[in-house]
């Protein structure tokens, strides 16, 4: 998979910004918005918050999976 299409969060246990989002899966939240859950490979849970265009644009590419 190409992982400049990847979407890119920053991973909370080891403090490093921009690590691709593997295993993600895109989801509404209860006000409108839109949010990533995937992990980053080596098994830490990694979260995003995007806006619509980011979020249908990853499912359309096939790097992400829609949850919603």
């Amino acid at each position: 998979m190409d992982t400049s299409k990847m979407i890119k969060a920053y991973c909370l246990k080891t403090k490093e910004k921009d690590v691709p989002m593997h295993d993600a899966v895109i989801t509404r939240t209860a006000r409108g918005g839109y949010m990533a859950a995937g992990n980053d490979g080596k098994g830490n849970k990694m979260a995003a918050i995007m806006n619509e265009v980011k979020a249908l644009k990853a499912i359309e590419d096939g790097v992400a999976k829609k949850g919603f």
